[in-house]
């Protein structure tokens, strides 16, 4: 049966510090002994949750996407994480899905964190991104999303669910860290896939602190792997086999309704 190896970074960021931030993770990336096929950054990895996109925004020819195409060429894996982008005079953040052959997929954040202040200055996505690897389909949302069990319910097609595993990358406060912990259980129980949440650590530039807890989630939601409050480079083989076999003992999807997102 097949099996998928990601492997999340779960750091402290340098607030609005690019190039800080590009050498630390290039640094913990080359530090991973383990093979790996996926290895996933934090959300806007390269400088903090700022809303400055106006002084930090990047093209998608600039440095940081650069980086990525590298980073993943060299370490020949999938690099994710989101960046803020600047396109046709409009402001996104967006995560990369950036393949080792230099191709690369686009998810811009659905639900803008507006208790921040986030829909002010950013534009919102209107479209999913489910990526393959090795028959595993994957869906990629950013941290507020995670609040919106609609825009990640599996859509059901003919041949069984839409996808294996959700991933989301995040800065979510500790304050509200039992929200996150218990809402990523609960879309690996309703969506019978794994989850994986990808967090960061340490306080932010407004002083904000963040708590970690990344958490790798089985389809039944007993957690696989998490940590709080600490920095940690977390490596974990996610089986095919498992999935199946719970989605064949209880097989609760075949009974979703069915529905259609309208933007």
């Amino acid at each position: 049966m097949s099996t998928l190896t990601i492997t999340g970074i779960q750091t402290i960021l340098n607030w609005e510090k690019p190039a800080a931030n590009r050498s630390m993770f290039e640094q913990k990336i080359k530090g991973i002994k383990e093979k790996t096929e996926i290895i996933i950054l934090p959300e806007t990895f390269s400088t903090g949750f700022s809303m400055k996109p106006k002084e930090l925004a990047e093209p998608m020819e600039g440095e940081t996407i650069q980086w990525m195409k590298r980073i993943a060429s060299e370490k020949k894996s999938i690099v994710t994480g989101s960046v803020i982008i600047e396109e046709n005079q409009k402001y996104f953040n967006r995560l990369i899905w950036m393949l080792p052959n230099g191709q690369h997929g686009i998810y811009d954040k659905r639900h803008l964190f507006n208790y921040a202040g986030e829909g002010d200055e950013f534009i919102s996505g209107t479209k999913r991104l489910i990526a393959s690897v090795k028959g595993w389909k994957i869906n990629l949302l950013v941290c507020y999303d995670l609040r919106f069990p609609v825009w990640a319910r599996q859509q059901t097609q003919e041949d069984g669910p839409e996808y294996d595993l959700l991933i989301y990358v995040a800065n979510w406060p500790e304050r509200r860290n039992h929200a996150w912990k218990t809402l990523l259980q609960a879309r690996a129980i309703e969506n019978q896939c794994y989850v994986v949440g990808v967090n960061r650590v340490g306080n932010d530039g407004n002083n904000i602190y963040h708590s970690g807890d990344s958490m790798v989630v089985d389809p039944m939601g007993d957690i696989l792997y998490t940590k709080a409050h600490a920095e940690d480079v977390f490596t974990v083989t996610l089986q095919k086999e498992k999935l199946e076999e719970v989605r064949a003992k209880l097989p609760f999807w075949k009974d979703g309704d069915n529905f259609m997102i309208q933007n």
